[in-house]
């Protein structure tokens, strides 16, 4: 069975207050509750509490928790304590990269126990190749601004087999190109994939638990097992002015009933 994890961008408005006026309020509230080293500790244990609470086992750890930017050796090193006592593997690291953060965001990905990356890449792909080979990591660029598989698949064949992709299902559909069609279409390039259903086609992207937009979470889970992706399935909800603890609580039972 596909490795089940948790999003831990799920929680973009927790330090908000779940009043949150955009990402950008969110990750910039997150990043500063978790920057300092001296409460990193018990701030980093209680979201990975949280998680383990809901019954997942495996998480993606996103950038604004432990960020490449601000992440120093101890930072990793509590990280790693705290993943370890809470019975906690990573699947991946989703902080977004270019030329000047890949070489870190490596280093903390494999001191996580994951050699993939997922998420948004900038600048160009080619000078992110000789890090990720070096260290043995592959960058799996999040779908946002590609509007169709073809754009996505000329970026990653910069990256002479360092490169694929992050399916971020709600992103394909708020693009307005069917999740399933472009999971058909990226194939062995999967390399992760964020299972997100979202109200509907085009801006605001909203997420929602799953069937109540317009995303075939389901549809998109038959078509990776046809590929025979057998990669971790992340169930990613981040909404802005309410908890989705109970939401992924249930989700995970359903993707547990898809996969049995």
């Amino acid at each position: 069975m596909n490795p089940i994890a948790f999003m831990s961008a799920n929680y973009v408005a927790r330090q908000t207050g779940y009043a949150m006026d955009g990402w950008g309020h969110g990750d910039r509230t997150t990043n500063d509750h978790f920057r300092p080293l001296e409460t990193f500790a018990e701030r980093f244990g209680e979201l990975l509490a949280s998680i383990r609470a809901l019954g997942f086992d495996t998480i993606d750890v996103w950038g604004a928790h432990l960020n490449p930017a601000w992440a120093t050796d101890e930072h990793v090193a509590i990280a790693r304590e705290g993943l370890a006592l809470h019975g906690l593997r990573v699947s991946s690291y989703a902080a977004g990269v270019g030329p000047s953060e890949v070489e870190r965001a490596a280093d903390i990905a494999l001191a996580l126990g994951t050699t993939i990356i997922g998420a948004g890449a900038w600048g160009e792909t080619a000078a992110l190749v000789p890090a990720l080979r070096e260290r043995g990591v592959r960058l799996a660029i999040e779908n946002h601004p590609e509007r169709t598989p073809h754009e996505l698949l000329a970026r990653i064949e910069a990256g002479d087999g360092t490169l694929g992709t992050t399916v971020d299902t709600g992103w394909w559909a708020t693009q307005g190109y069917d999740p399933v069609r472009a999971i058909e279409e990226l194939g062995e390039h999967v390399l992760h994939v964020h299972l997100k259903d979202v109200r509907a086609p085009g801006e605001p992207h909203e997420t929602c638990p799953w069937g109540d937009g317009c995303v075939p979470v389901e549809g998109c889970v038959r078509a990776l097992g046809r590929l025979g992706y057998t990669g971790a399935l992340t169930i990613e909800h981040e909404p802005e002015h309410h908890d989705p603890s109970g939401e992924c609580r249930a989700m995970l039972t359903v993707l547990r009933g898809w996969l049995a």
